[in-house]
């Protein structure tokens, strides 16, 4: 990933269009501190492969009688 200022980005903006069309992500950056306000990305951008949750293994089974209230959920 590039990261361009405001400024480069404004002056190169074709280009930069042209390297995201080639597939590459570019970040924007704006003030003192440089801060990433924005990201161009390509449309067509391959799909992200799926994230495993957690580490759990097996099955996860609530007896019958199990019951929570709304604020104990919540931690209230």
């Amino acid at each position: 990933m590039t990261i361009m200022t405001v400024g480069e980005f404004k002056r190169d903006f074709s280009e930069a269009l042209k390297r995201v069309q080639a597939g590459e992500e570019i970040a924007i950056s704006y003030g003192k501190n440089k801060e990433i306000v924005a990201r161009l990305v390509p449309k067509a951008s391959p799909p992200k492969a799926k994230r495993k949750l957690g580490i759990l293994k097996g099955k996860v089974q609530f007896n019958a009688d199990f019951k929570m209230t709304e604020e104990e959920f919540l931690g209230i």
